[in-house]
């Protein structure tokens, strides 16, 4: 019977609604023009770095054009050489801050977010807005205050002075505080109760699963923005050899006012710099799937 009228009611149709429907699933010529101009907005740069690493000092400063050079093995070796091989202590330094920061912060985060989003407690709300409030503060804002906080536990111009302050991410809290109300049904928690399992079990084995995709995006988000860090390390450092990437690439900027060979060293390590961030996106992008906790609760 149900077949019968649902028959029925698809010859109850209009006409035009097929078509209504193919000619709304169009993509439309403005908004593809405008993501065009937005991609060759983003990509240009990073095609201009690729193409300027593999050009001299001499190409570099003469009428630059996108045809590619030869010297590209030759400016990575010169790189690897500046200063007995400093560039790669940078390269894994910036890997120590901004991986270890991401999974503590991630890990921080989605407890953070699940209790906030599960749990009852007094001020629940009012801490909720005062990390909203947190989300709109540049972090920019709070180096200075953290290296004075910082300095007077004498930690400054070490590894804990980067790390310390990026552990915790409002915005990773935001995110997990959503993404575990909207992906951890209350049915499975109190199920896990039911069971005997306590809240940090029902945590670890029934939540975290649930809520890997969210968080993988949290990870990537924290990562990058410890990775491209500047400010913060800038102040909170002084030896050479704890900077990242940012800071020393920048140090090696400045002396190319009076060395300019230097520049090709910088737009070569700027390059080598990408790499990782782009390995990390595409080993990650298969977690991404939203349709993880699928069938957790079986009606």
């Amino acid at each position: 019977m149900a077949v019968l009228t649902t028959a029925a009611a698809r010859r109850a149709l209009p006409p035009t609604t097929g078509l209504r429907k193919v000619s709304a699933q169009r993509p439309s010529l403005v908004g593809t023009a405008i993501l065009l101009l937005g991609a060759l907005y983003c990509l240009l740069p990073v095609a201009w770095v690729v193409v300027a690493s593999t050009k001299d000092a001499g190409e570099l400063f003469s009428t630059f054009t996108f045809a590619p050079s030869t010297h590209l093995w030759d400016n990575v070796v010169a790189l690897s050489q500046y200063r007995g091989g400093l560039f790669y202590r940078w390269m894994l330094n910036t890997a120590i801050y901004a991986g270890v920061g991401a999974l503590v912060s991630t890990f921080v985060s989605a407890l953070s977010g699940y209790v906030l989003a599960k749990f009852s407690f007094p001020g629940k709300n009012t801490v909720f807005t005062v990390l909203l409030m947190g989300v709109l503060v540049p972090g920019v804002i709070l180096a200075i205050p953290q290296y004075f906080l910082l300095a007077q536990f004498d930690l400054t111009n070490s590894y804990w002075s980067v790390l310390l302050p990026q552990l915790i991410s409002p915005y990773g809290i935001y995110l997990a505080r959503i993404y575990a109300a909207a992906s951890v049904p209350q049915e499975v928690v109190e199920a896990g109760r039911t069971e005997g399992a306590g809240e940090w079990g029902i945590f670890m084995r029934l939540a975290l699963p649930m809520m890997a995709p969210g968080l993988v995006t949290i990870f990537l988000f924290q990562f990058v923005a410890v990775w491209n860090n500047f400010m913060l390390p800038y102040i909170m450092l002084g030896n050479d050899q704890l900077f990242p990437i940012t800071v020393g690439l920048s140090g090696l900027l400045n002396q190319g006012s009076t060395v300019p060979a230097l520049y090709t060293l910088v737009i070569t390590g700027a390059l080598l710099s990408i790499i990782p961030l782009v390995v990390l996106f595409f080993a990650l992008q298969r977690f991404w799937r939203v349709d993880l906790a699928a069938g957790a609760v079986k009606s």
